[in-house]
């Protein structure tokens, strides 16, 4: 992959195109089902962009008519000025936002040479900008009454002897506190970091806010790991969860490929069966990175392949 900008990454949640062409014709009856899921289990979701060209209303107004109670929002560089809007368009949809999202500015390259130097909060040249785009978004998330910020960290080193490793740690931990202050969960998201060390890191951060965000094919997608063992390690520190599949990296250059939910390498009806087995009952949102007629069938696809999943583990 080439060098990409933030609008333009093919894993980033501010370039990606999420329900560009859903219709209103995908209320149906899978799509009430998943509005009316009771508390004690997981309610569905879906990733949108609020921060770009398409206004929050639009934005909102897609998520409801898929019949989904719940979306994930990504925020861009989180302009305070978001805050009334989203608000009044997610009051009036009545959707709830689980998180606002944003991976700040500045270059990034998806893939395993220029990524380390360009992703997150490791980098040192655009450290501080991406630490103030956070709290940017936690402020706005106060007032939008939105429960998380969520963000791609980074390549978090391995190797806790790395000059680099502590730095990450005192970052996240900036950002961590700053939301704690505003009374708000901090999620890290999977990928590109083993499950070792974000646990490592969220232990050394030392703040009880400080989470995951599950992206069930990241850690495939990077040959990190894959999501059900992952849940061996972090899975009492998962808040949220990205419902994404795909397969391994082949090419030692590039990321793994993404592809519909059920066509890769990830184990949804083991990975259920786990999120159970811990009383999960946060949300679940549905991520697709293409665009156009294909990403609106995967995702009706999906929502009715997960309800099946979570109806079969939690009860019908």
């Amino acid at each position: 992959m080439s060098l990409m900008n933030s609008q333009s990454s093919p894993a980033n949640p501010q370039r990606r195109g999420f329900l560009q062409t859903i219709t209103a014709a995908a209320v149906g009856v899978l799509a009430i089902k998943a509005t009316a899921a009771p508390a004690n289990r997981p309610r569905l979701g879906v990733v949108v962009g609020v921060g770009g060209k398409e206004t929050p209303d639009a934005a909102i107004a897609r998520v409801h008519r898929f019949g989904l109670p719940t979306c994930q929002v990504s925020v861009g560089e989180a302009p305070p000025s978001l805050a009334a809007p989203l608000k009044a368009a997610l009051d009036k949809y009545g959707v709830e936002a689980t998180a606002a999202m944003t991976l700040g500015g500045g270059p990034m390259v998806w893939d395993f040479y220029h990524g380390p130097e360009t992703i997150g909060l490791v980098p040192r040249a655009t450290r501080a900008a991406r630490i103030a785009a956070l709290k940017r978004a936690s402020d706005l998330a106060k007032q939008c009454g939105i429960g998380a910020v969520h963000t791609h960290c980074g390549f978090i080193p391995e190797d806790p002897n790395d000059r680099m490793y502590p730095e990450a740690v005192k970052a996240i931990h900036e950002v961590a506190s700053y939301c704690k202050n505003n009374g708000q969960l901090f999620l890290m998201e999977t990928g590109q970091e083993t499950p070792v060390t974000m646990l490592r890191a969220i232990q050394d951060v030392g703040l009880d806010n400080l989470s995951a965000n599950l992206d069930t094919a990241n850690l495939i997608l990077y040959g990190k790991g894959e999501p059900v063992g992952a849940m061996d390690v972090i899975g009492k520190h998962v808040r949220g969860l990205h419902a994404k599949d795909g397969h391994y990296p082949t090419n030692p250059k590039d990321l793994g490929k993404e592809v519909a939910i059920g066509k890769g390498r990830v184990d949804f009806p083991e990975l259920i069966r786990r999120l159970r087995q811990i009383d999960y009952t946060g949300p679940i949102t549905i991520e697709r990175e293409i665009s156009g007629p294909e990403q609106e069938s995967d995702i009706r696809a999906s929502i009715a392949f997960l309800s099946k999943l979570i109806d079969q583990a939690y009860g019908a």
